[in-house]
C-alpha cells in the first residue's frame, strides 16, 4: 500500500531532518524538502488513479461531470487548506494558520452553493409529485 511509503518517507524525512538540525541547519530544511517532494510525488500517482476510477464511475452511473468536478473542487480545497495551515503552524504563525482554516471553510461554502440549490431543486420536485 501506498500510505506505509508516504508514511515511512515522512518519518524517516522527521528523523534526519531533527538529527542535522544540530549539526547542519541549511540541510535539514533540504532534507525536509526533498522528503516532502517524494511525498507529493507518491500522491500524485494516488491522485491520479483516483481521478480515473471517479471518472469510471460517472460515465457508469450517468452522474453529471460538473458535480464529480465541484466534489472534487471541495476535496481539494479542504486538503490545500490543511497543507497551508500545516506549514504555516510549523512556522509558529498559529493566528495565520486559522485564518486559512475560516478562510478555506468560506471557500467550500461558496463552491458547494450550487449542489445545495441542486439538492433543494430535486427535494422541492420529489415533494411537489406527492
Amino acid at each position: 500500500m501506498d500510505i506505509f511509503r508516504i508514511v515511512g518517507v515522512g518519518f524517516i524525512t522527521a528523523v534526519a531532518a531533527i538529527l542535522l538540525k544540530q549539526t547542519k541547519p541549511e540541510l535539514a530544511f533540504a532534507v525536509t524538502v526533498t522528503g516532502v517532494i517524494v511525498m507529493l510525488l507518491f500522491v500524485a500517482d494516488m491522485l491520479k488513479e483516483t481521478l480515473g476510477a471517479l471518472n469510471t464511475i460517472a460515465k457508469l452511473t450517468g452522474v453529471e461531470n460538473g458535480l464529480i468536478k465541484t466534489l472534487l473542487k471541495i476535496v481539494g480545497i479542504g486538503y490545500l487548506t490543511e497543507f497551508a495551515a500545516g506549514i504555516l503552524t510549523d512556522f509558529g504563525s498559529a493566528s495565520v494558520a486559522d485564518k486559512v482554516i475560516l478562510g478555506g471553510k468560506l471557500t467550500v461554502l461558496a463552491v458547494s452553493l450550487p449542489l445545495l440549490y441542486r439538492v433543494l431543486a430535486v427535494l422541492n420536485t420529489f415533494l411537489g409529485l406527492i
